[in-house]
């Protein structure tokens, strides 16, 4: 087997946003072998390189899902809530936008552009806080399988303010397109 340059290591390393500590723990190496090796000052046994390309193989490769980066315990109302009672919620875990269920099935959702838009049109913010959620709701959010990989959920996202999580019909997490820069940004 033909491993690539020594000088390749930091590149790639780098290209896939991981620490030298991040890449030793793959490898199942010293941070400062990899330090050593990075730096040119050691000519390391070629098991160890071939970890540290494998380690670097393996991340390079692998495909980040949505049941890594979803939020779990996803915050939510019933359709037959008051609407003052989810832009309390909202307000409490810091969210956007929030999924209206109608038993265990998603029946929309409710966000603060429909909230903002109500008052905008004059209506008054009593008047808003005691009608139900199902007299405001939007489009349900759309659901994916915890496998659903970046690709998929930023198509979602581009039309969508958030992707429910379900599996077997149980909604396990959320992903808005804030998790989404948390990937891009490291």
């Amino acid at each position: 087997m033909q491993l690539p340059e020594l000088e390749r290591i930091s590149i790639l390393r780098k290209k896939l946003g991981l620490t030298q500590t991040e890449l030793a723990k793959k490898a199942g190496i010293s941070q400062s072998l990899i330090a050593r090796v990075e730096a040119g000052t050691v000519d390391p046994r070629y098991s160890k390189v071939g970890k540290i390309f494998k380690a670097l193989d393996v991340s390079e490769n692998s495909v980040i899902t949505a049941k890594e980066i979803m939020t779990r315990g996803v915050v939510s109302v019933k359709t037959s809530d008051p609407l003052g009672q989810a832009i309390k919620k909202m307000k409490k875990h810091n969210v956007s936008q929030l999924p209206a269920f109608d038993g265990k099935t998603q029946a929309g959702s409710i966000s603060e552009g429909v909230i903002m838009g109500q008052i905008s049109k004059g209506t008054g913010i009593a008047a808003i806080s005691t009608r139900k959620v199902k007299d405001y709701m939007e489009e349900p959010l759309p659901q994916v399988s915890p496998g659903a990989d970046l690709n998929t959920l930023s198509s979602l996202l581009e039309h969508n303010k958030a992707v429910l999580i379900a599996e077997k019909g149980r909604v396990e997490g959320i992903v808005t397109k804030a998790d989404l820069l948390k990937v891009v940004t490291g």
